[in-house]
């Protein structure tokens, strides 16, 4: 029981629901064209996906301690850390953290090369973008989650997004297509919203370990009033998959995921807010994202019974 423990705090399994429901949604989808489903396909690209994330959360963890920005998040009074603890604390060592690290690394590799020799060699383009995005997002020298230019967040909207689900309906169906794509917007979007939410929480350590987020370089008034704006678009990317038929007309129910958010938002303000006035807006942001992700899922079922 205390290694499960410390396996969920070292690897914020919690978090793996926003990677497993892109890869889902793009089976579905796929699925929906094909009506084939091939059970061996999904689970290596499901394992290879869950594997990616968590190296994503543990290569996140490492370098962000590297750089200043854990240690600052525990440091400064009023901030909220919101990585795993585990380095500060002193829990384990940097060396068996990257030991672990580049062990999962290894492990999504393995599938992607698996996919790669049955699928093509489409598989391993996105598998390399994808661990190129996940490391250079808090690695030297790119840091893409430090610039404060929202390539971060472009990183985060791609890997979280568009990869899993174009990625799980190439291995299925052994083409691209407009219809994964445009599902790929909406859940990429909202996963974005909760990397981008969580920032709000430790902005200043953020600021001091010159870590330039975007909520750090616009600051909270305008940082809150760009998370409103990024919400709204994800709902407007479900409309334009509705409207672009990769989702059926019902899809639009999808749009009532974004209840989670909507609540907390009425609870800010929009001037200055305590920090810990965000924690609820950060675990609401992963509500609406596998929301949105499973309504999605399910009105495309819908579909496929229906036909």
């Amino acid at each position: 029981m205390k290694k499960w423990e410390f396996f969920k705090q070292l690897t914020r399994i919690f978090s793996i629901t926003v990677m497993i429901v892109p890869v889902i949604l793009g089976t579905v989808a796929a699925y929906a064209v094909t009506k084939e489903f091939h059970w061996f396909l999904f689970l290596v690209t499901l394992v290879g996906a869950v594997s990616a994330h968590i190296f994503s959360n543990l290569i996140n963890d490492l370098w962000d301690y590297r750089n200043g920005a854990d240690t600052k998040a525990v440091e400064l009074e009023g901030d909220i850390a919101t990585h795993s603890a585990i380095l500060t604390s002193g829990k384990i060592s940097e060396k068996r953290l990257a030991s672990i690290t580049w062990g999962f690394l290894l492990l999504a590799a393995v599938c992607g090369l698996v996919l790669t020799m049955i699928c093509g060699w489409p598989i391993l383009v996105l598998a390399i973008v994808g661990a190129l995005l996940a490391y250079f997002y808090v690695a030297p020298p790119l840091k893409l989650g430090y610039r404060g230019k929202g390539y971060g967040e472009m990183a985060i909207f791609i890997s979280f997004g568009v990869l899993p689900v174009l990625g799980a309906y190439y291995v299925q169906t052994g083409e691209f297509h407009l219809t994964p794509l445009l599902l790929s917007f909406p859940i990429g979007m909202l996963t974005t919203m909760l990397l981008y939410n969580h920032h709000f929480l430790h902005r200043h350590a953020d600021a001091a370990a010159g870590k330039n987020t975007l909520v750090v370089v616009w600051g909270e008034e305008k940082g809150l009033r760009a998370s409103k704006f990024m919400t709204a678009l994800a709902y407007v990317f479900v409309i334009i998959a509705v409207a672009f038929d990769a989702l059926p007309l019902y899809g639009l129910i999808a749009i009532i995921s974004v209840i989670p958010l909507y609540k907390v938002y009425k609870t800010l303000s929009d001037k200055e807010n305590p920090t810990e006035a965000y924690l609820p807006l950060f675990g609401a942001s992963q509500q609406s994202s596998v929301l949105c992700g499973l309504m999605m899922v399910i009105a495309i079922f819908i579909q496929i019974w229906t036909k």
